[in-house]
């Protein structure tokens, strides 16, 4: 953990706590955060060090990179939701190379959806309008990028929505009751072909790993609830 609680808060400054497992991207951040007035009490790389930075900072805003260690999947979404359920909870700006579904709603959802954001690295593109943006989510405004508001009102609307025409096949096979290599004989496809199209199914569908029976009733649950 790299601390800077060495460097006195002028009266004003908003104290930030940095999330980023890469190494030249946090430094990059937390001099970009100082040049545009923050201060930045902590810079850590996982998840766990962030929940402990918090503990020991107390900052009023948390900006965390959702992918990060141990498992590299959404450690920083989660932690951030963690949080936003504290009392006090900070301001949390999320930002990510993609949509990940799961807890993104519920996080923006969080603390009434006031002082929170999430923002797509890539369409960030102006360096003032980004520390703008963190300005205004640590003065308990929302900013969600448009393109993840689209993508969570897609998902809400029909969660098959974003299976292919394949996959949706295979997913009404399964509904049916069918093994893998029963699907496979259906289709004329090889058992190999089925498992990937289910692996599919089980991503898109935001199923996390378990027990694939499991996942294959959730599935099927998700496939019977929107025909309903």
């Amino acid at each position: 953990m790299r601390l800077t609680d060495s460097v006195p808060t002028e009266p004003g400054r908003v104290r930030v706590a940095l999330a980023e497992d890469g190494v030249l991207l946090r430094e990059g951040l937390a001099g970009l955060l100082t040049r545009f007035g923050f201060t930045v009490v902590a810079a850590v790389g996982d998840a766990p060090s962030l929940l402990s930075a918090y503990a020991a900072e107390q900052p009023d805003l948390v900006v965390t990179d959702i992918r990060m260690p141990p498992g590299y999947t959404d450690e920083g979404l989660r932690a951030a939701l963690e949080l936003r359920r504290r009392n006090p909870a900070p301001a949390v700006a999320v930002l990510s190379q993609y949509v990940q579904h799961s807890f993104a709603a519920e996080l923006l959802e969080s603390g009434s959806g006031r002082g929170v954001g999430y923002l797509l690295k890539d369409r960030i593109v102006d360096v003032e309008e980004f520390a703008a943006t963190l300005h205004q989510i640590a003065s308990g405004g929302t900013v969600v990028d448009p393109q993840v508001v689209r993508q969570l009102l897609q998902r809400h609307r029909d969660p098959l929505s974003r299976l292919s025409p394949r996959e949706s096949e295979v997913l009404a096979l399964l509904a049916e009751g069918h093994s893998n290599a029963a699907i496979a004989r259906r289709l004329v496809v090889t058992e190999a072909a089925v498992g990937k199209h289910v692996g599919n199914i089980f991503a898109k569908l935001d199923l996390p790993p378990a027990d694939d029976t499991n996942r294959r009733v959730l599935a099927v649950l998700t496939y019977l609830n929107a025909d309903a």
